[in-house]
């Protein structure tokens, strides 16, 4: 970037301006020291008429900034016509907000570097890109209550987050929210969370997560049983306008 930059005859005060991006965070790119943005990059590429050099570069920021077992699915989510997911522990990663996604990973052990966690962070919130796409991808999370009482990173980081996902569902119609309640009598999700979407091409896939790390699946007679599972998981929960209404209640009681 700095080579191009320089033939394009930008300083890095010019080109900060132009891109958006503060001097000190492009300076920082330049000295290999931040990740950049896929925004950055493409901006940086029309900017500085870089003949294609730096949109190549987008795919190795992938690999920079996800595991390797994570890589092509966060690549298929960009595109895809289908999101699901079914969580046990955490808020979706799609609606997180910087604060708790940033609580998140500084609770990780063994621990992170802060600048493993910086750049980590955002590449969780450039995946939530994919909310503003058009045509909108059809999203649907399962939740369970006991979600909306951990409050990671303190009170204060919880309520914000709590009503940044009300807001992410008043603000898209393709995206639904539905809260499992802990008083289930019987409930199809006691393997644990499971994410699954359907590509654009019509794949199905499943990432399954676990201790150990998480696998991508793509057999179709595994994936199929999953897609059938979370059926009933929306079913066994509150209903979307229930489930507004108690993360409602939860935030108010923080």
């Amino acid at each position: 970037m700095r080579i191009h930059r320089v033939q394009a005859r930008f300083t890095q005060k010019t080109a900060s301006e132009s891109l958006l991006v503060s001097e000190s965070l492009l300076g920082a790119v330049e000295r290999a020291e931040r990740i950049p943005s896929l925004d950055l990059l493409t901006d940086a590429e029309v900017l500085y008429r870089a003949n294609g050099a730096l949109k190549a570069c987008c795919d190795l920021v992938d690999e920079e900034k996800y595991a390797p077992k994570f890589l092509d699915w966060a690549k298929l989510e960009r595109t895809a016509r289908v999101i699901s997911a079914y969580e046990t522990m955490l808020i979706p990663g799609l609606l997180q907000t910087e604060a708790y996604a940033m609580a998140l990973h500084r609770g990780r052990v063994p621990a992170y570097s802060e600048g493993e966690i910086v750049y980590l962070v955002e590449a969780r919130l450039e995946r939530q890109r994919v909310l503003e796409r058009t045509p909108p991808p059809r999203i649907g999370y399962v939740i369970e209550e006991s979600v909306l009482e951990r409050t990671l990173g303190g009170p204060e980081v919880l309520k914000e987050q709590l009503r940044h996902m009300l807001d992410c569902i008043e603000r898209y119609n393709h995206l639904t929210v539905q809260v499992m309640p802990s008083a289930q009598h019987t409930h199809a999700g006691l393997n644990g969370p499971m994410q699954l979407m359907s590509t654009a091409e019509g794949r199905a896939l499943l990432f399954a997560e676990g201790q150990g790390g998480g696998r991508l699946i793509s057999k179709p007679e595994q994936v199929s049983d999953m897609f059938d599972l979370f059926g009933i998981l929306r079913a066994q929960a509150h209903n979307p306008w229930q489930s507004a209404e108690i993360i409602e209640k939860k935030m108010g009681q923080l």
